[in-house]
């Protein structure tokens, strides 16, 4: 099945595109910010995923997309972090609209953020051999630190919209890392990872969903503030 991962990566962004036309929505009006946000952030997440690729520390399995590649990633994986994203930031700001008291106190934003910064922190330099665990959890560090001190509001709102983004995250990752199908679609090397799944998903990947969408609700957020105050 050549096709899995562009359908995977297709149906989870048709929902979210069709209704960002909604009337009440119009996500469509945040378009501009937002690929700009996608943009920022492949030239962080694309770079990193050709080295790990082509060192090993993850790769994919050529039964499940149509061979394509650029820079040694399938052409899927690029549409990954269009894909996804665009979803993620969708599904924020649609809950958003729909529940906008949907947040932490700034006491508690603050505890789950410092609390998050140590344990991400002592997990990294612990396992600073571990190439995956390593880089992962020290960009989750430093974006926490940066999203803490600049934009408390927008981690007072995500903490519980991510919460729900990891319901789809599970079933569309479950899919990639071999749930439900004969061979996962994306494989890992454990020894550059800490070894410990969530069902078939490396623990790592759910910091790596976590940080691949703030970083860019946080950019739509600053591009948004400068607009705004021309």
């Amino acid at each position: 099945m050549d096709y899995l991962y562009l359908l995977l990566n297709l149906g989870s962004v048709s929902v979210p595109f069709l209704f960002s036309f909604h009337p009440k929505l119009k996500f469509y009006k945040r378009w501009k910010s937002l690929f700009i946000s996608i943009l920022i952030s492949m030239l962080v997440f694309i770079p990193w995923d050709i080295i790990f690729t082509i060192n090993g520390i993850w790769g994919f399995n050529e039964t499940y997309f149509l061979g394509f590649k650029l820079f040694s990633l399938p052409i899927e994986e690029w549409l990954f972090f269009i894909c996804i994203p665009y979803a993620c930031t969708f599904t924020h700001y649609a809950l958003l609209h729909y529940f906008p008291n949907l947040k932490l106190s700034p006491a508690v934003t603050k505890t789950i953020s410092y609390l998050l910064i140590l344990l991400l922190l002592i997990l990294a330099i612990y396992n600073s051999t571990k190439w995956y665990t390593f880089i992962n959890f020290m960009l989750a560090t430093i974006l926490i630190t940066t999203v803490i001190k600049k934009n408390p509001n927008l981690l007072s709102s995500f903490y519980l919209t991510f919460l729900v983004i990891l319901i789809p995250f599970f079933i569309v990752n479950g899919i990639l890392t071999g749930s439900f199908i004969v061979d996962e679609v994306v494989w890992y090397n454990n020894s550059e990872n800490l070894n410990i799944r969530l069902f078939t998903i490396p623990i790592e990947d759910t910091v790596y969903a976590f940080t691949l969408i703030l970083l860019n609700l946080f950019i739509m957020n600053r591009l948004e503030a400068k607009r705004n105050l021309k």
